[in-house]
């Protein structure tokens, strides 16, 4: 049946179950609730909608006794929220790290392995067809953040909208910042964290350095992977397609076999219940080991002066690397795990101090604190 009145399907009485795939907020939200308040469960994928109004949305289906699933709304065919809501439901969830867009972890890749340049890569994955001609949402971290949304208001049963995220895209990533982190044992990866430190939920999207020997480090091109700790359970990596037609419709129709087993057998399946809105960590609050660049005079004195700006922020060097440039000298720095808001005084005072040229990229490090 071809319509244009969308509305009147989901009110016909032979309509039995919605699947919403037109995406966006708006008349999808609409729709769906109207389903829900009917009576009628709802599959969706639109993780627009959910980052935005995920909690309205489950406490209608509570109110309705109705299914809503979702699972392709975040990496597409890799089974997720099925996990996070019914298998772990009895363990406590610590963190949730994961490379959650394709399209950024494409061009990571490839400037990683092939030397390219950020725009080298990204004309690559446009020409492949795993970026879009406009790749704001995917480069500039919109699309992780709302997943990362997703992410943290189902494993912590917390209202987190998509606002609520801190957000970094991948677009000051430069060949040398790559070229580091390989010196240093790392790659760089976007990584999408959700965690509950000190009774408050984070949320945020940002680059990262990962250690080789970490499981996240070996996820190339565009495949995804969710990377879960556990109290009880410990350490549970998910990898997959993230992103595709196939993937995603295969997650929309296991979900469309869930509700329909459900509807036959007068039940429903795990059920979120009300997101209760929890106080948020601020991004000032995170703790995380990090990887600081610059440029600074080459002449006697200035490593001290250098460690003595860390020092009165209270954040520890782990290593130093000095390599000179003309007649100055770069210093790569990797401090052991600090409060983020002690870092950024750091990175406040470094830029004002004399023997300090430049402070270049400053990206956190997955490991102690993260």
């Amino acid at each position: 049946v071809m319509t244009d009145d969308p509305a009147a399907v989901v009110a016909a009485s032979d309509v039995d179950l919605v699947v919403e795939v037109m995406g966006g907020i708006e008349p999808a939200r609409t729709l769906i609730l109207a389903a829900l308040a009917a009576g009628k469960p709802v599959v969706t994928a639109n993780k627009a909608l959910l980052a935005a109004a995920g909690a309205e949305l489950f406490a209608a289906a509570e109110a309705g006794g109705v299914d809503l699933l979702f699972e392709a709304s975040v990496c597409g065919g890799i089974p997720l929220m099925r996990p996070l809501r019914e298998s772990l439901a009895g363990d406590r969830i610590l963190r949730v790290t994961g490379i959650v867009n394709g399209t950024t972890n494409y061009i990571l890749t490839r400037m990683t392995e092939a030397g390219q340049s950020f725009a080298d890569a990204l004309a690559e994955a446009q020409a492949l067809g795993f970026a879009e001609a406009d790749p704001t949402a995917d480069v500039e971290a919109h699309d992780a953040a709302a997943k990362a949304a997703i992410i943290a208001s189902i494993a912590f049963g917390a209202e987190v909208t998509d606002s609520d995220v801190y957000r970094e895209g991948i677009t000051s990533i430069t060949a040398a910042d790559i070229e580091a982190a390989r010196e240093l044992g790392y790659v760089v990866k976007l990584l999408a964290v959700a965690e509950e430190r000190d009774g408050k939920v984070g949320a945020r999207v940002h680059p990262a350095m990962v250690p080789v020997q970490h499981p996240l480090a070996s996820v190339r091109e565009a495949f995804n992977a969710v990377f879960i700790e556990g109290e009880a359970t410990g350490e549970v990596m998910l990898y997959g397609r993230g992103a595709g037609g196939f993937p995603t419709a295969s997650a929309v129709l296991g979900d469309v076999i869930d509700a329909a087993k459900n509807l036959a057998s007068g039940g429903r399946g795990a059920t979120i219940g009300k997101l209760v809105r929890r106080e948020m960590l601020p991004m000032e609050g995170v703790v995380s080991q990090y990887y600081l660049e610059l440029e600074a005079a080459d002449r006697p004195g200035v490593l001290a002066v250098v460690a003595d700006v860390f020092g009165r922020h209270e954040v520890s060097i782990e290593s130093m690397q000095q390599r000179g440039i003309g007649e100055d000298a770069r210093l790569i720095f990797v401090t052991h795990a600090a409060r983020e808001s002690d870092l950024r005084s750091t990175v406040a005072e470094l830029r004002e101090t004399d023997a300090v040229l430049r402070v270049g990229s400053v990206l956190r490090v997955l490991g102690s604190g993260e």
